[in-house]
C-alpha cells in the first residue's frame, strides 16, 4: 500500500494556495488512513545515514556492554532496553526487539518539568552528538506538521508550539535481531497504536511495517527512500475526539529465508510537555460525535500507557 504522500515544502515554502492544499491533504489522510509519507521533510540524508551507522555500531556491541546502558528506574525512557522487555498493550508476549532511547535536553526558557539526563554511549564515536542533531531535526519537522494539523482543526497555526517546546519527545533506535528459533507467539512488534501526538519514522532497513485498514485487513506500508512516514498517535486522536485516527500497526517477521537478518528502525515520538491537557477539543464534539474520553494530561496518559506496555511498574 502506497500511503498518501505530501510535500512539506508546499507548506513551509509554498504559496497560500499550496499551503491550504497541503493542510487539506494532510488532514484528510489522517482522518482516512492515519499515516502519510512526507518528502522534503528537512532531515538530511547525510544525517540519517550517520544516525543509522551509529545505531548499527551500538547494537553490534556485546550484550554485557549494552546492558551497562540500561537503567530500570528510567522505565525505558533513556538509554538501553534489552531484548524482550516491552510488549504491546493487551499482549503478554514480548516484542522481538531491543532499543535505545534519547530524550529531551531542555533548552532556554525551561521551567515546567525536569527530565532525566541522557545516557552517554562511550564505545561509539559521536553517538550522542548525532542523536542530538537528529532529535532537533525531527523536532523541527514535526513542529511544522503540527502547524498544518492545527489549521486543519480550526486552531491558530502555532497552537501546539508552547506545548512541544521542551516537550517530552523521544528518539528511539530499534533493533530487531535475527530470529534463531521458531517464535512461540510474538512477532517483531505486535499490533499497537503509538502513545504520542505524531510519530516520524525514518528509513527502516527492511520491510515489515503493516497497518490495519478500515476493512480490518493488514496492509504492508511502503514509502520511497527520500520520504519519512508520519502517523497520528493516541494523544492526538484523544485530543481530537477520534477525528484524526491513530491507526493500529505492527512489524511482522520476515519470511523464513530472511530470519538470519536484522531489521533497524528509528522512530521519533513527538510528545508535548506533561502538563498539556488532552481534553477533547470543543469543535470536535457534537451530537453525532459525543465526547469519547475523560480529561487527562499528557503526563498522566504517558504514565498510564508505560505501565500497560510493561516498561513501568
Amino acid at each position: 500500500m502506497n500511503i498518501p504522500s505530501v510535500d512539506l515544502d508546499d507548506f513551509v515554502k509554498g504559496t497560500n494556495e499550496s499551503k491550504k492544499s497541503f493542510v487539506r491533504a494532510l488532514g484528510e489522510a489522517y482522518e482516512e488512513v492515519g499515516f502519510v509519507a512526507v518528502k522534503n521533510h528537512g532531515v538530511s540524508a547525510e544525517l540519517i545515514n550517520d544516525l543509522y551507522l551509529r545505531v548499527q555500531q551500538f547494537f553490534s556491541l556485546p550484550a554485557l556492554q549494552k546492558v551497562t546502558y540500561e537503567d530500570p528506574v528510567l522505565a525505558g525512557q533513556r538509554g538501553y532496553t534489552s531484548f524482550g522487555k516491552e510488549h504491546a498493550k493487551g499482549s503478554e508476549a514480548a516484542d522481538l526487539k531491543e532499543f535505545y532511547q534519547y530524550g529531551q535536553v531542555p533548552l532556554d526558557g525551561f521551567s515546567a518539568e525536569e527530565y532525566p539526563p541522557n545516557i552517554s554511549v562511550k564505545e561509539v564515536d559521536g553517538f550522542n552528538e548525532i542523536f542530538e542533531k537528529a532529535y532537533r531535526a525531527f523536532e523541527k519537522s514535526g513542529g511544522a506538521l503540527l502547524q498544518a494539523i492545527s489549521l486543519y482543526l480550526g486552531l491558530e497555526e502555532f497552537y501546539f508550539e508552547p506545548f512541544i517546546k521542551n516537550g517530552n519527545s523521544i528518539l528511539r533506535a530499534i533493533h530487531y535481531p535475527p530470529i534463531t528459533e521458531e517464535p512461540k507467539s510474538a512477532i517483531r512488534a505486535e499490533q499497537h497504536e503509538d502513545i504520542n501526538l505524531i510519530t516520524l519514522l525514518v528509513g527502516a532497513s527492511a520491510d515489515g511495517l503493516e497497518i490495519l485498514n478500515r476493512q480490518n485487513k493488514w496492509i504492508p506500508v511502503t514509502s520511497l527512500p527520500d520520504q519519512i512516514v508520519v502517523n497520528v498517535g493516541d494523544m492526538l486522536q484523544r485530543f481530537t475526539n477520534n477525528k484524526l485516527r491513530s491507526t493500529t500497526h505492527r512489524v511482522v517477521n520476515p519470511s523464513r529465508e530472511l530470519w538470519h537478518t536484522s531489521r533497524f528502525s528509528i522512530p521519533f515520538f513527538l510528545h508535548p510537555v506533561s502538563a498539556m491537557s488532552l481534553r477533547c477539543l470543543d469543535n470536535c464534539v457534537d451530537k453525532e460525535n459525543t465526547k469519547a474520553y475523560d480529561d487527562i494530561t499528557a503526563g498522566e496518559y504517558l504514565d498510564e500507557r508505560l505501565r500497560e506496555i510493561g516498561l513501568k511498574k
